[in-house]
């Protein structure tokens, strides 16, 4: 009987498993930086490898205590509790995540692992987009320094635009879903993390004290874990990719094309916006240069809501934990979102 093996290149080596091994995040990271490495040399790398982990650092206390409490989440059963309490009431949770996206004091980085752990006690994909949309745009610190850069109506304009995009996203999605649309919106994941195949969240039971379980401690440092390696591949890449825009992408370039007036310019802010690697504490600044030279308000503000949504470490994660049509979703509506806000923003404050 002839043995029938799996299909191997040539040489005899496993195809699937070097595409395997060329889609790891960890992998695509070493080869961008690699890369700089042959065409910069070793200071330059250095350079960058500085700044990405500096902002890995940084984000690091936020992923420790997400990862715990999603641990804690599915060792004790708690998932049971939270998602028993939005049942039958989407409509709310949608403008809740909104209204705690626009608010929260996190940047897009850092509300990566929350994401995670809005997808791992079952909310709604309408609500998570909320989330999603409003959440990287507006922060305590953000909304002083655009306050400081551009004036108090830019910055409280920028805040109103995160919450609208947010009830924006958010219905939008519940229609399509309503509609048939991402009925299978998660990427499966083979080994820890909140995005595999799971139970119903809306079934078992809890047990608080589940350290006197062994099989509940189990599940703790599984998912615990788990969720960090899941979360450290993917922001190790994000980061290397975002250091790499900063230091290869000129800010002028990005800015200089959304000068003038009307609709149009309102269009392309938007649209350079969504690769602009721009953060929130350094793009009022620039703006406030080109608003003095006749870049009109709701271009400026189309500019930073959709720079907010499409930022390299968003974008990344975004992608890493829903299929892609879920993800052009989020893009396509975080750009009509900023569009709309620049032009609602610009209506108002020519009256002002």
């Amino acid at each position: 009987m002839t043995e029938v093996s799996a299909p191997t290149g040539r040489s005899g080596l496993d195809l699937a498993a070097w595409r395997r091994r060329l889609q790891n995040p960890l992998t695509v990271a070493t080869g961008v930086l690699a890369a700089i490495y042959l065409i910069d040399g070793l200071d330059q790398l250095a350079s960058m490898i500085t700044v990405a982990v500096g902002a890995l650092a940084n984000t690091a206390p936020y992923i420790a205590i997400a990862v715990l409490l999603i641990g804690l989440l599915k060792a004790t059963g708690a998932e049971v509790v939270v998602a028993r309490a939005f049942q039958g009431r989407e409509s709310v949770m949608i403008v809740m995540a909104a209204l705690l996206g626009g608010l929260a004091p996190f940047c897009s980085c850092e509300v990566i692992p929350f994401i995670a752990g809005l997808l791992a006690v079952g909310a709604p994909l309408s609500a998570v987009m909320a989330f999603l949309l409003s959440a990287p745009l507006m922060d305590p610190p953000t909304l002083f320094v655009t306050a400081a850069a551009l004036g108090w109506p830019f910055a409280i304009g920028k805040a109103a635009a995160a919450v609208g995009l947010g009830l924006f996203g958010g219905f939008a999605m519940r229609a399509l879903v309503a509609s048939g649309a991402f009925a299978d919106p998660l990427r499966e994941r083979r080994a820890g993390g909140c995005c595999g195949v799971r139970p119903s969240p809306f079934s078992g039971q809890v047990e608080w004290a589940f350290w006197r379980d062994p099989a509940r401690r189990l599940t703790f440092y599984q998912e615990a874990g788990g969720n960090a390696w899941f979360l450290l591949k993917w922001l190790t890449l994000a980061y290397v990719l975002e250091a790499v825009m900063i230091e290869y992408v000129p800010a002028a370039w990005v800015a200089g094309t959304v000068g003038g007036d009307g609709l149009g310019a309102i269009a392309i802010a938007a649209v350079v916006g969504m690769p602009a690697y721009l953060n929130g504490y350094a793009a009022p600044a620039m703006l406030a240069g080109l608003t003095a030279q006749g870049m009109s308000a709701g271009a400026a503000i189309a500019f930073l809501v959709a720079g907010g949504v499409s930022s390299i470490p968003a974008m990344a994660a975004v992608f890493s934990l829903v299929k892609r049509p879920v993800f052009a979703s989020y893009l396509i509506l975080g750009l009509c979102g900023a569009i709309l806000s620049g032009v609602i923003f610009q209506a108002v404050y020519s009256v002002l």
